[in-house]
């Protein structure tokens, strides 16, 4: 008997561990509130609505946003100036007279002093609670599993717990507060707002903030907003003062946020944000709270729950986040890599939902009036990486507010392409707004850039390479063609090879020190050419799905046969400009010329050997630390280098506390408390970068194959992924890998055709036969444009691709069928 009640016990001691692991492997959880630190709390959204929530017992602070409440109004930036000097500008580029041209575009093509308007907070709610400045058993988490954050504490033996979560299915924010002990909870609700704004109360449970958004460079703020707070109560007594609701002895208490704008469309403020407001909170109101929830985590889950991934855990799980990220560089958990990868999904969800607005440079969440770079969507990268991870994690639908963003581009960016460039179609620079500003915004350095159109376009391409969907393509067609036309008309002759080449541009926020300090002036550079040529064969390949448009079709295909190829340069480097002006201690955050590997496909170790050797050696030059967002980036990049265990290790660069990455002339990148990815400040691209960067170490399908386990780090020798997604409509239904090998894959073909398969190891169909992959792929899906043949510097040394040896087999697909391959 000892000895059954001793194994008993440690067989329950086991269990209640393992049940500890996998209660806590999807949350995020902290045993000290946030007090006043921002970057500390725990972030709440629906799309539309967002609250940081600092857990202080004492006093709670919700600070909130509301995804259309934007500085100044209907408004545009163009540069009227620019058209006059444009010839003037391009001449003096091709004569090298850089700091000329750069003079009289500062002048001329940057005169708007329209910078773009910034994302605004709405205000904060304040929760007060008399006597709970002394608490114990305290703990706070995000559960991400079902969007829900909870807060636990104890004051005289009672114990009080707060739920906070944003709904998408009712369209408010819920706070939930309950007591262990019955008439247990006495507190006061008020608000505050940095904005123009005043508070009052409304009957005896209800606080009203109205105001409008802030002026700014000269653009009048007429984003008018109402914010309400409702309180419903379990027993208890309810009165209210002049600006709080006041709550004495209830035993629990639900709090309703409603938040509204007059926002309509970028050009139309016309609605009643007061009228909006009430009719979210009246049609949440009588919905009770169990029902609330059911409602809030449904919604939530039918997207979340597709993907999941086991990396597997160790007891590392057991301590708090801020512990695990301040740990996780110099220790072994692994568990937190999937909580990133997870938490990056979990924001995505939160911050852009179908019907609403993508996510911005903070994706929803900002408490700041004028917050860094405006909060805006900076174009030139950050707005394209928040993306990265949405068809491929399974969140498709969240990729939707991207795609309508681009779609108002095209029309506003017409006047800009017109006015600016004296051509057709559209364009837009490096940034924008709610009001969809396409023209310059910052100085030339960085702003005279007209590619951002490109970039933004390839997305919605790369949406159709995963949905096949004609409708689909039908309905950004035009949008796409437009992007293209800009370039086909404004493309210009450059006088050494007679290269078509975009002047004036610059490679995104980047010079070469031959230039001068700040001069970044320049035409072909490397990305533009990657971007153009990927738009145009993206126009291409849209006009013969569609049986459309042949002509256009074969004019941009004749202007693309005269884009400047690739160039490797004097150091074994991917030129970033149209001469070898490179260094190799320029550690610039900024890797633009690397576009053509990630997210393009133009650079490959199986098609294009001397390019990918050059990309990595440029890779290198630039190192590993930086700004988050960088990181992120680069963790894709050497995913597509096929290096996992690089990538890992700026994965632990990535999660590693800001501050603590130094070295580097971008040092200080890294990871807040929170979780949320420090440039620094916050910006919510790493997190997205990141996640997606994890995705293409375990799966990559944009070079000509679904490639699975192409960069698996030592790190994660075994694990188990479902649910992620690959071009041509083929989904991981699951997928095991054990020893660095492939055991076990399932794949659903949803449009059918030919699955090619890269793998690491011998694979067999289960009831089929695979044959040996020859020639090119058959599936459109998986077509790759041919990359021009690169010029080589004679000083060039260039290396092996190192890639290791896989296995290429085919197998035919029917639509809606699964298929198990299995490893032997």
């Amino acid at each position: 008997m000892p000895f059954r009640r001793t194994l008993l016990t440690l067989v329950l001691l086991s269990t209640t561990a393992n049940l500890f692991a996998q209660k806590n492997d999807l949350k995020l959880w902290y045993d000290k509130p946030s007090g006043s630190v921002w970057e500390k709390a725990m972030p709440v959204g629906n799309g539309r609505l967002a609250g940081m929530v600092y857990g202080n017992p004492a006093r709670e602070t919700i600070q909130l946003n509301e995804a259309t409440l934007w500085s100044g109004g209907p408004s545009r930036n163009d540069s009227k100036g620019s058209l006059a000097v444009l010839k003037e500008v391009q001449r003096l580029i091709f004569e090298n007279k850089r700091k000329e041209a750069a003079a009289i575009a500062s002048k001329a093509m940057r005169s708007n002093p329209d910078n773009g308007m910034c994302y605004q907070p709405v205000g904060n709610v304040y929760l007060n609670f008399p006597g709970h400045k002394l608490y114990e058993n305290y703990s706070r988490d995000l559960d991400i599993s079902k969007a829900i954050t909870t807060t636990i504490y104890t004051v005289d033996g009672v114990t009080y717990k707060r739920e906070v979560f944003a709904s998408n299915a009712d369209q408010v924010i819920v706070v939930h507060l309950s007591a262990s002990k019955p008439a247990s909870l006495t507190f006061s609700a008020a608000m505050s707002s940095p904005q123009k704004s005043a508070v009052v109360t409304r009957g005896r449970n209800e606080v009203m903030l109205s105001g409008v958004s802030g002026s700014r460079d000269g653009v009048k703020g007429r984003d008018k907003f109402q914010a309400l707070v409702k309180v419903k109560l379990d027993g208890g007594e309810v009165s209210a003062s002049d600006t709080s609701v006041n709550i004495t002895k209830a035993t629990s208490a639900t709090l309703f946020i409603s938040i509204a704008t007059n926002f309509v469309k970028y050009d139309d403020v016309s609605a009643d944000e007061s009228a909006r407001a009430n009719a979210y909170l009246n049609k949440a109101w009588s919905i009770p709270y169990s029902i609330l929830v059911s409602n809030h985590v449904a919604a939530y889950q039918k997207y979340f729950n597709r993907v999941k991934l086991n990396l597997g855990s160790t007891d590392s799980v057991k301590n708090p986040t801020d512990k695990r990220i301040n740990d996780f560089a110099g220790g072994n958990d692994p568990q937190l890599v999937e909580l990133y990868f997870q938490f990056g999904r979990y924001l995505l969800i939160s911050s852009s939902q179908p019907g609403g607005q993508p996510a911005n440079l903070q994706g929803i969440w900002n408490k700041e009036m004028s917050p860094p770079w405006g909060s805006k969507y900076t174009i030139n990268i950050n707005t394209e990486m928040n993306y990265w991870p949405a068809e491929e994690t399974n969140l498709a639908e969240m990729h939707e507010p991207l795609i309508q963003m681009v779609k108002e581009l095209s029309e506003t960016g017409k006047e800009t392409a017109k006015d600016m460039y004296g051509v057709g179609g559209w364009m837009a620079h490096h940034n924008t707004d709610l009001w969809r500003i396409t023209g310059p915004v910052d100085g030339i350095y960085s702003g005279l850039w007209p590619s951002g159109g490109a970039w933004l376009s390839t997305q919605l391409w790369d949406r159709y390479l995963y949905n096949a969907d004609k409708t689909y393509l039908k309905s950004v067609y035009n949008t796409l063609r437009g992007a293209a036309q800009f370039y086909l008309e404004f493309l210009i002759e450059e006088p050494e090879h007679k290269w078509l080449v975009i002047s004036p541009s610059v490679s995104p926020e980047n010079n070469p020190e031959a230039y001068g300090n700040g001069i970044a002036i320049d035409a072909g550079v490397t990305m533009d050419n990657q971007l153009v040529f990927d738009i145009f064969s993206e126009v291409i390949a849209a006009a013969k799905v569609l049986n459309v448009d042949q002509d256009f079709a074969a004019k941009i295909k004749a202007a693309r046969d005269r884009l400047p190829p690739m160039q490797i340069g004097q150091y074994g480097q991917l030129q970033e400009w149209l001469h070898d002006l490179d260094s190799p201690h320029d550690h610039n955050r900024h890797v633009s010329h690397l576009y053509g590997l990630y997210p393009g496909n133009q650079i490959s170790p199986y098609r294009t050997p001397e390019l990918f050797d050059a990309a990595r050696t440029s890779l290198i030059y630039r190192t590993d630390v930086s700004t988050g967002w960088s990181m992120g980036w680069k963790v894709n990049l050497w995913a597509r280098l096929l290096d996992g265990n690089h990538a890992f290790k700026l994965i632990q660069n990535q999660l590693t506390p800001t501050g603590k990455n130094r070295g580097s002339s971008n040092n200080g990148g890294g990871t807040y408390p929170n979780m949320f990815d420090a440039h620094p400040p916050f910006q919510i691209d790493g997190n997205f970068g990141c996640a997606a960067g994890i995705t293409e170490m375990l799966m990559q399908s944009a070079d000509g194959s679904l490639n699975l386990l192409p960069a698996l780090p030592d790190a994660w020798p075994s694990g188990t992924v479902s649910g992620l997604r690959a071009r041509g409509g083929f989904e991981i239904v699951s997928m095991k890998w054990k020893d660095g090998n492939l055991a076990e894959v399932k794949i659903r073909s949803t449009v059918g055709g030919n699955c090619r398969l890269r793998v690491p190891n011998n694979i067999k169909l289960q009831g089929g036969t695979l044959k040996i992959a020859k020639g090119a792929n058959t599936n459109f899906f998986y077509r790759n444009e041919e990359t021009a043949k690169p010029i080589i510097s004679d000083k060039a040394q260039l290396k092996p691709t190192g890639a290791r040896p896989t296995l290429l087999y085919d197998f035919a697909t029917v639509a809606g069928k699964t298929y198990t391959l299995v490893g032997i």
